[in-house]
């Protein structure tokens, strides 16, 4: 991504510096600035598919922390904590002066501009004193929330005591942390390290120092409870705050997947299925001689007894049962689809496409209960998810849910579609939960067996958290996952009562199939009756009189 980042359609702003887009497009083509088409974007604008569906899931609400929001008046209260902190941040460079620490962000202006995805409407020297400020007072914030308490407030000054009171509170806080995991409002992670090098004048003491407060910020943030643990020396491959509790929840599973042998080979299914009526006709020979040469070792007459046999009267009655009317109405008479439709349902399935409507649809939390499935926490990562069938047990990872989880969910689901480039791992498990959750009682039953730790009111908003988030930017094959959901929706639609409830539901309960399944029972009767009195005498059976 080039430091050439302004185009006129990607510019938001109602007013557009074609002086400022001058100057800024000369020093990048002339001045030889710094390249910077190795550093990734990684601060996006929420997409708008899911902006739409919940805009204060996304939309800072109280801080407003690099160039996105720093715009909307609204948000110019937390100014005053932003510059107190900003001037206890001054006393602790040591023999530096924050104004170093802007020159310094002012020699990064090429490498900040570049992890944003939207074209930044900013000077130089306001993007760098925009970046130090939020960048210190994010520090303070951080360290505050994972130190809270007596100890803290007893370390600072009178003249930022009262923005130590204010994150004490717990609704503050709370406010805040949603805040600051919010997609739009992320800044370099690399900021941080830049001050906190400027305080310790040693960045391996930075590092330490950042890795506790991300870790500590972290496990609150966090819905679940295991989390990976990277070390210290890694802090610096994560680009913001909401990349590195990404990547400390979701497992990180290889892009390249196998194959099945059927996607290799096109033609082996079709080479199979011709094969298989050949080797069904030699099983079936087989099985004749095995017959003959039973019944020659008998001392009968072979065909007598299998004329009289046939000449029988149930035999005869069976044979002339309507058998094509039985096969249809239990299923057994279903017609071959063209090799066309199982061709195209294979492209479909390929590796390469999004999953299947099918591969997507799972049974709820309810219906899979009354089915005999047991729902059982399994305190690790998302990678744990299984289900095991010889047991019917459903393993999920026990997730906390709070006033910020809906926020945090939805902002990491954000960023993975947006960022991405593999297997989206955290939104397939997202439309998991969607799928299984649809009610209260759902909630209430993961939460009854330990995989929902519900901090909300209810039921109903746990519920509500999951079917909120039924709109996804786009699916991708999660190979362990959909092994998962294929395994659970193979032993669902398996069961008995499972099949004659799809079949009254399809033949039964829309009106039209009604009467035609009482209109074909009724002739299977009739049909029936006929075969039967024509081989017994019904007349003389039953004692009908004419």
């Amino acid at each position: 991504m080039s430091s050439l980042q302004p185009t006129l359609s990607s510019c938001s702003s109602l007013i557009f510096d074609e002086l400022r887009w001058v100057n800024t497009t000369r020093r990048t083509i002339e001045d030889e600035i710094e390249d910077d088409s190795s550093i990734p974007i990684c601060i996006f604008n929420v997409p708008r598919a899911l902006m739409s569906t919940d805009p204060y899931s996304y939309t800072p609400q109280q801080l407003s922390l690099g160039p996105y929001h720093y715009s909307r008046l609204e948000l110019h209260e937390m100014d005053r904590y932003k510059l107190s902190v900003a001037k206890r941040s001054q006393k602790l460079l040591q023999s530096l002066k924050f104004r170093d620490l802007v020159e310094e962000f002012k020699k990064l202006e090429s490498k900040i501009r570049a992890c944003y995805h939207k074209y930044l409407n900013f000077n130089g020297e306001t993007l760098a004193w925009m970046m130090a400020i939020d960048a210190s007072f994010l520090l303070e914030f951080l360290q505050v929330n994972a130190l809270r308490g007596p100890k803290i407030l007893s370390e600072v000054s009178s003249g930022t005591s009262h923005f130590f009171e204010y994150c004490n509170r717990k609704s503050s806080c709370n406010a805040i942390l949603r805040d600051i995991v919010m997609l739009e409002n992320q800044i370099p992670l690399f900021t941080l390290r830049k001050v906190l090098e400027f305080r310790f004048l040693s960045l391996e003491s930075a590092d330490d120092m950042l890795y506790s407060m991300l870790m500590g910020s972290c496990k609150e943030l966090s819905p679940f409870k295991r989390m990976e643990k990277w070390p210290v020396a890694r802090v610096s491959e994560h680009a913001h705050l909401l990349d590195f509790l990404y990547h400390i929840i979701v497992p990180k599973i290889e892009e390249s997947v196998e194959i099945p042998e059927e996607a290799k080979d096109p033609t082996s299914k079709v080479t199979q299925e011709n094969e298989e009526p050949l080797a069904g006709s030699t099983y079936m020979k087989q099985l004749l001689v095995e017959i003959w040469n039973l019944f020659s070792n008998l001392n009968i007459d072979l065909a007598r007894f299998i004329s009289k046999l046939l000449e029988s009267a149930p035999v005869a009655v069976i044979l002339k049962l309507p058998w094509s009317i039985f096969s249809n109405l239990l299923g057994f008479g279903s017609v071959k689809q063209p090799d066309a439709l199982s061709e195209s349902q294979s492209t479909c399935s390929s590796i390469d496409q999004p999953p299947l409507v099918e591969e997507i649809t799972i049974p709820s939390v309810t219906q899979l209960c009354k089915c005999g499935v047991r729902f059982v926490p399994s305190n690790d990562s998302i990678s744990t998810i299984n289900f095991d069938k010889k047991t019917c047990t459903f393993y999920l990872p026990t997730i906390s849910l709070d006033v910020n989880s809906d926020v945090v969910l939805r902002n990491l689901v954000a960023y993975e579609a947006s960022n991405a480039s593999g297997p989206m791992v955290f939104t397939r498990y997202t439309d998991l939960m969607n799928g299984i959750i649809d009610t209260a009682e759902d909630a209430k039953i993961l939460r009854e067996r330990g995989i929902i730790l519900n901090h909300l009111k209810n039921d109903e908003e746990v519920a509500n958290i999951w079917n909120g988030m039924s709109c996804s930017i786009r699916l991708t094959k999660v190979p362990f996952l959909d092994k998962v959901i294929g395994d659970v929706n193979k032993y669902h639609d398996g069961l008995f009562k499972v099949k004659v409830g799809k079949f009254m539901k399809q033949n039964v309960f829309s009106s039209w199939k009604l009467l035609t399944l009482l209109a074909a029972i009724l002739l299977l009767l009739i049909t029936s009756l006929q075969a039967f009195c024509s081989v017994y005498d019904c007349v003389r059976l039953f004692h009908i009189q004419y």
